[in-house]
């Protein structure tokens, strides 16, 4: 993607740096902030792969179950748990050191399923949008506010699937997105 022409500042999501990003696609600001993201991505992938199959492996008649089933069951972290415990929100038996159980249908209570809190990230819903002229910028106000080309704005706009609407001789895109789109880190 060529250069934008504007100037826009954005903060690494994994150093905290503020950066100039180079393209609107830009989240890190280095090659090494890219490899260290996409190292966590695999890294939580690999997790959550291994937590699935040892999920599989529980059977569904055991009553009471380890921490390490419920983490794999549950998909929650295992410090949520114990800190959960303390709280006396979750009951609990301990049955000596490292023989701390908890009953599957306070669980069920509790907490959904790993694989359905899966589902449930993948299913997105539609955003609705005012499309009403008060709500939305016009085409020309976008190149005048962020002192970008037209075509520019154009291109950003069916490249992010950015809802537009024509009345008359002017087309409107709605404020809120746009300025997503464009916004600066002051």
């Amino acid at each position: 993607m060529p250069n934008l022409g504007i100037e826009i500042k954005r903060k690494c999501e994994i150093c905290g740096n503020i950066f100039v990003i180079k393209t609107l696609d830009s989240i890190y600001c280095s090659p090494k902030c890219s490899k260290i993201a996409s190292k966590r991505k695999k890294d939580k992938e690999k997790k959550e792969a291994l937590f699935a199959a040892y999920a599989q492996t529980v059977p569904d008649i055991r009553e009471y179950l380890t921490a390490k089933q419920v983490v794999a069951i549950y998909g929650i972290e295992r410090s949520t748990l114990y800190r959960l415990v303390r709280l006396g929100k979750i009951p609990s038996i301990n049955l000596g050191v490292r023989l701390t159980r908890f009953k599957r249908s306070e669980m069920d209570k509790l907490f959904h399923y790993r694989r359905d809190l899966k589902f449930a990230k993948e299913v997105t819903k539609k955003k609705l949008y005012s499309l009403e002229p008060e709500d939305c910028y016009t085409i020309g106000e976008v190149c005048e506010k962020y002192h970008i080309n037209d075509s520019s704005v154009w291109t950003h706009v069916r490249k992010y699937s950015i809802p537009s609407r024509q009345i008359g001789n002017f087309v409107y895109v709605p404020k809120e997105e746009i300025d997503k789109l464009y916004k600066s880190e002051q």
